[in-house]
């Protein structure tokens, strides 16, 4: 039972009803002066109140949000989120450990059915389905059909924890992309529960979580560890942040788009630093952008750094809502409930930010982004030319620009060496290559066909993710964009790889609905799947001639993506260079097939009449895209396409899945295994103690990301976990992907610290490797570890700045842990993985300010001993290590406990926050 200490409980009526609700009107009417806080933190303030008990959320934790100050401050607030929203590779994770919480209640002789989540979960199946097949009309059905063969068992899984667990719900495969849907249909902007109204919060297990701030919701990205303690009853603490305000002036000119103007402000909101803080954003320029413009903004928060970009609830909310067919009376609901309790967008004058950044719209110019870095900001006039400078000095490769290539034709008058090509390409294809002034060219012959493949050839172009997929603008804009290039006779390039994977089944409608689709097909971007796809890794093979040309010849090639992710081999391990754009020009791009290009200046191609055809050509016009989603957008594509969306097709209804409620774990399956973190735990809570005599495993440099840590994409069969999946009879074919198999520990702490790009400044060569440092032999990461856990060594990780920006994995801890590492001792870190290391027992621990392994001598062949750990933990206590060296010197450097509260200290003593829960379980009658 909640309590009220301020006397602020008050009545609101309402379409629903009278309603309870805490009146931050009422605090302010007491003398606070609720009006100069930010709005999202008014929402965590209320949270605290409406939740308020004196044991987990105390008088301290309220009066530290109602006194918020623009600097902040180092305590910690409480949060317990409405709802709980999960992607099925870090929901699949999660509900085997709930499962396997179950069946070590059921070894401790409890009732395992109290053990279900407290609040409501939606997991959406949207990161499975990979671009196997493209370009053609089969592409959805045989990916879909693959989908279900590859990810039957964890899907059975899945279908058993809907029936198993109270609160859970699963939208099947195929339906849409987890952010799109909760925008457009999971988002209430207001929750009625239980009698009482409340803003609707919720974490997510998606660093992308924040996407629904655009609504008017406050949410963000954990790992799955916060999540899973989230719905089982703990509130998620975190440091009071601050809130940075973002000031909107002007509108966004003539031919550019909300992609612009994100990687614009990605790029403005990263040199300002916000990681770990809020921003919010204000000012006139807010009025002319809809919700899909705002969430395109709030879903890149993780490429800023920062916890949430919230946008308040204003009429262009209500308008969005009235769009996407909620009822007019939620609608009235949210109207009615925001204007009591100061959450509607006004006075915005009177509030006070930690600091300010402004961004005059009418300044944004056609943008993108890459080749590595979301917040590497390119402006399209000057692509052509960056991209030749990061090809010399990345890769040290000479470039010249293609008009100034010779441009004989190699197969016509020989010269080009042949290349000796797999069994597996067909007899017709022919791959030969040559060098002429210092550049790299392969030139393909395929059924009479031919075609130079070089540095910065197009590989893939893929319209996918939910960052702009869930705008109608510019999807409608990319299809006036390939309908202006059909009219022209232009077509995409036979080298790349295009695919359109829709956030959601609405956006099928309104471009089937503008015959828009019938145009993007013709230049083969066909529907290939709804969910994240190439974003995440899921690009599929590249066809076997464009595959065996790059990977023989080292191309750098390079993508074209509409998402939001672009780190080192994520998009596909053969692409050096990823760049992020709008849906309308990856079109272009695609057309032109290749990145070194000027499209101010230089023609897309030729017509069949040989005129040149330019950008400014086929680009549309505002008032084109407006008039077209006028007339196509509809709340009736919503009311059909969300009134069936938890029922699925016939594949998922003819699954059948068990009932039992303890899952019967099968010592068969290389899919789904019982987590062994609970198994045999203590009733007591062991004393923390110093980490003595440790080695490196690791010693890493700068924005290490969850990419490089957590095992994502396809693995090779000579990799250690290749290597048990062929020992458990499993077909190289059937491997599937690491974010398939995340509910087999097995083989995920096989691919912890095992992509192919990782440095680690232990091995002489990229990739998982390191030096086993008492044997001095080199191999892989697994394999070390093995040997060091044998030997009862303590491990730790040595790294730089940035360390865990990313994605939110729980891998990224849960393999950390499972290596036998302690302690990571890094420069600094990115909030969710650092918030996970804690989450699974891992210490993280941070250099003294100014300090670096580099500075202090560290080559990451020390023995490393960490003291005053056994002494009594506090928040961010200074802790004494020590570095030996093989000659016997001694380094002796003091490091920060990042354990930043007094329930961190717990959960860390606890072995982790689900230890933590489970053993508050165990406590009950």
């Amino acid at each position: 039972m909640s309590l009220d200490p301020y006397h602020i409980k008050k009545q609101l009526d309402t379409a629903k009803g009278s309603l309870s609700y805490w009146s931050l009107a009422s605090l302010q009417e007491q003398g606070h002066k609720i009006n100069q806080l930010p709005f999202s933190i008014r929402i965590l303030l209320e949270n605290a109140l409406r939740n308020y008990d004196d044991f987990a959320i105390t008088k301290e934790h309220t009066e530290t949000l109602l006194n918020w100050k623009p600097e902040a401050s180092d305590k910690d607030v409480p949060y317990k989120p409405a709802r709980v929203l999960m992607q099925d590779f870090t929901g699949v994770p999660a509900v085997v450990d709930i499962a396997s919480l179950r069946a070590e209640a059921v070894r401790k002789g409890k009732d395992p059915q109290k053990i279900n989540p407290l609040i409501p979960v939606d997991l959406v199946v949207d990161h499975s389905v990979q671009v196997d097949y493209f370009g053609t009309n089969y592409s959805y059905k045989k990916n879909v059909d693959v989908e279900y063969e590859r990810n039957g068992e964890r899907y059975e899984f899945l279908k058993w924890a809907q029936k198993s667990f109270d609160n859970f719900s699963v939208v099947p495969p195929g339906m849409g992309i987890c952010h799109q849907v909760n925008l457009e249909y999971l988002a209430k902007g207001v929750i009625e529960r239980d009698g009482n109204v409340f803003p609707d919060t919720l974490v997510g297990t998606d660093s992308h979580t924040p996407m629904v701030n655009g609504i008017g919701v406050v949410g963000w990205g954990v790992g799955g560890i916060e999540a899973e303690a989230a719905l089982l009853g703990q509130p998620i603490y975190f440091i009071m942040p601050q809130v940075v305000g973002l000031k909107l002036t002007g509108k966004l000119p003539l031919g550019t788009t909300a992609t612009d103007m994100v990687l614009t402000i990605t790029e403005l909101l990263r040199k300002h630093g916000v990681v770990g803080k809020f921003v919010e954003v204000f000012g006139p320029g807010l009025d002319t952008l809809t919700v899909p413009d705002r969430a395109t903004i709030s879903n890149m928060s993780p490429e800023f750094g920062c916890t949430v970009t919230y946008f308040p609830i204003d009429d262009r909310t209500l308008d969005y809502m009235s769009k996407t067919n909620r009822s007019k009376d939620q609608i009235k609901l949210v109207e009615d409930y925001a204007k009591a309790n100061m959450l509607w967008r006004e006075d915005e004058e009177s509030v006070n930010y930690s600091s300010l950044v402004e961004l005059d719209l009418g300044t944004v110019e056609p943008t993108v982004s890459g080749p590595k870095r979301p917040q590497d900001k390119i402006l399209v006039r000057n692509f052509k030319n960056k991209f030749g400078e990061l090809l010399e000095e990345v890769h040290g490769r000479e470039y010249i620009p293609i008009d100034k290539r010779d441009k004989s034709r190699w197969f016509s008058e020989g010269g080009g060496q042949p290349v000796d090509k797999p069994g597996d390409l067909p007899e017709d294809v022919e791959i030969a290559t040559k060098t002429k002034n210092g550049l790299k060219t392969v030139e393909v012959k395929i059924n009479n066909e031919e075609f130079a493949l070089s540095d910065g050839s197009i590989v893939i172009a893929a319209i996918t993710s939910c960052t702009n997929t869930s705008n109608p603008s510019v999807m409608i804009g990319a299809g006036l964009v390939a309908q202006k290039a059909r009219e022209r006779g232009l077509d995409v390039k036979p080298w790349v790889k295009t695919s359109l994977a829709p956030g959601s089944k609405v956006v099928t409608d309104y471009l089937e609905n503008s015959g828009l689709l019938d145009d993007l097909e013709a230049l083969r971007f066909h529907i290939v799947g709804y969910g994240c796809t190439s974003c995440i890794g899921n690009s599929g093979p590249l066809p076997k001639h464009i595959a065996h040309a790059v990977e023989e010849n080292d191309l750098v090639v390079a993508s074209v993506l509409s998402g939001n992710r672009n780190f080192e081999a994520r998009v596909h391990p053969q692409v050096k260079m990823n760049y992020l754009m709008s849906p309308m020009l990856v079109v272009a791009y695609a057309l032109a097939g290749r990145v070194d290009v000027d499209l101010n200046e230089e023609p897309l191609g030729f017509d069949p009449n040989l005129e040149p055809v330019y950008l400014k050509d086929i680009w549309p016009s505002n008032d084109e895209i407006f008039e077209v989603m006028g007339k196509v957008l509809n709340p009736g594509d919503f009311e059909k396409n969300y009134g069936e969306i938890f029922e699925g097709n016939e594949q998922w209804k003819n699954l059948e899945a068990p009932s039992d409620k303890v899952y019967n774990w099968s010592e068969k399956s290389t899919y789904i295994k019982e987590a062994p973190f609970f198994q045999g735990l203590s009733n007591e809570v062991p004393e923390p103690q110093d980490i003595n005599g440790a080695n490196v495993l690791l010693k890493l440099g700068d924005s290490i990301t969850t990419d490089h840590i957590s095992p994502a994409g396809a693995f090779a069969e000579s990799s250690p976990a290749g290597q048990y999946l062929v020992g458990r009879g499993v077909e190289k074919k059937d491997f599937n992907s690491y974010g398939s198999r995340r509910g087999n520990d097995e083989v995920m702490v096989r691919g912890t610290f095992a992509n192919v790009r990782i440095k680690n400044q232990l091995a002489s060569r990229e990739g998982g490797y390191t030096t086993h440092i008492p044997s001095g032999e080199e191999m892989t990461v697994f394999e070390a570890s093995e040997k060091y856990q044998q030997d009862n060594i303590p491990l730790v990780v040595l790294a730089g700045k940035e360390y865990g920006s990313g994605s939110s994995r729980d891998w990224a801890a849960k393999g950390t842990t499972l290596l036998g590492i302690h302690a990571v001792i890094a420069e600094s870190y990115e909030r969710i993985h650092r918030s996970n290391l804690v989450g699974m027992g891992v210490l993280p621990l941070q250099f003294a300010e100014g300090q670096s392994a580099s500075s202090l001598g560290l080559d990451g062949k020390e023995e490393i001993t960490i003291e005053g750990i056994s002494d009594g933990l506090k928040p961010l206590k200074k802790l004494q290590a020590t570095a030996k060296k093989e000659g016997g010197a001694v380094v002796n450097f003091e490091v920060v406990c990042r354990l930043d509260s007094e329930v961190e200290i717990a959960y860390y003593k606890n072995g982790g926050i689900l230890h933590y829960v489970l053993r508050e379980f165990l406590k009950q009658d």
